[in-house]
């Protein structure tokens, strides 16, 4: 009885959340005005390489995915100015709830009702967003490998794994864009097995002849395809593109 009680209360704040996701995505894909993103740096280490890139960053570190955004609406013929504001947030010392590991649905679903609880607690009370995204910055010395980054429509929350250093913070930011369209409604075009872009819709050339080497990368496919079998991260959103079923999905 006691789980069967657990079980419909859960479904019920689901079912509350859900409605108030609903109708605040239906708000931002309208792109009638400006999406505000919060950038919460979170540092994922405690090496000196960390943080001082840390203490170094600023607005100007973010603000090529402005640009993108601006430059690819404008592609795609939307009259917004300014799709998208950058803004800096005070650097946050917890570390958001891991993700379920092949969970159940059930345990996912409770997970993304901690998350948001947990994003609740953090975010800035004068710097309320349409989107948050915590950026977690690990010493690439320490750790070439980072965990998988994730954005989810459910809450517009977004959280990105990425360097410390600033020869990375180009390449973090194609990462950080593409969870924000994450949360936006884009889905992923790549497979998730191998990381390769999925053709059509994950090529920013699908048409191209020959096919290999694509000089860019669709945002959401995320890598640049060399050949059928290699891909690699763009250094800069400027290597990037939004394609025409990325556009479609995020209401443009």
């Amino acid at each position: 009885m006691f789980k069967k009680a657990r079980i419909a209360l859960l479904l019920f704040l689901l079912f509350l959340v859900a409605t108030g996701t609903w109708l605040h995505q239906k708000r931002l894909t309208d792109w009638d005005e400006s999406i505000w993103v919060v950038v919460y740096p979170i540092a994922g280490d405690t090496t000196r390489k960390t943080q001082r890139y840390m203490q170094r960053l600023n607005i100007e570190h973010f603000r090529p995915i402005e640009t993108f955004v601006t430059r690819q609406a404008r592609q795609h013929r939307m009259r917004v100015t300014r799709p998208v504001k950058m803004i800096l947030g005070d650097a946050v010392r917890a570390m958001p709830p891991a993700p379920p590991v092949n969970g159940s649905v059930l345990s996912i679903m409770a997970w993304s009702l901690r998350l948001r609880y947990w994003v609740w607690q953090h975010e800035s009370d004068d710097l309320l967003g349409d989107v948050s995204i915590f950026v977690i910055y690990h010493d690439p010395e320490r750790s070439p490998r980072v965990p998988h980054s994730l954005g989810i429509k459910e809450g517009n929350i977004g959280v990105v794994h990425a360097f410390s250093g600033n020869k990375t913070t180009q390449s973090n930011n194609v990462i950080i864009a593409h969870e924000l369209l994450h949360t936006l409604g884009a889905s992923d075009k790549y497979d998730l097995s191998n990381g390769l872009p999925i053709h059509p819709m994950g090529y920013a050339d699908p048409d191209k002849r020959p096919r290999y080497p694509q000089d860019l990368a669709e945002i959401m496919g995320v890598r640049i395809p060399l050949s059928p079998n290699q891909a690699v991260i763009p250094r800069s959103l400027n290597q990037t593109i939004i394609g025409p079923e990325t556009a479609s999905e995020i209401g443009w």
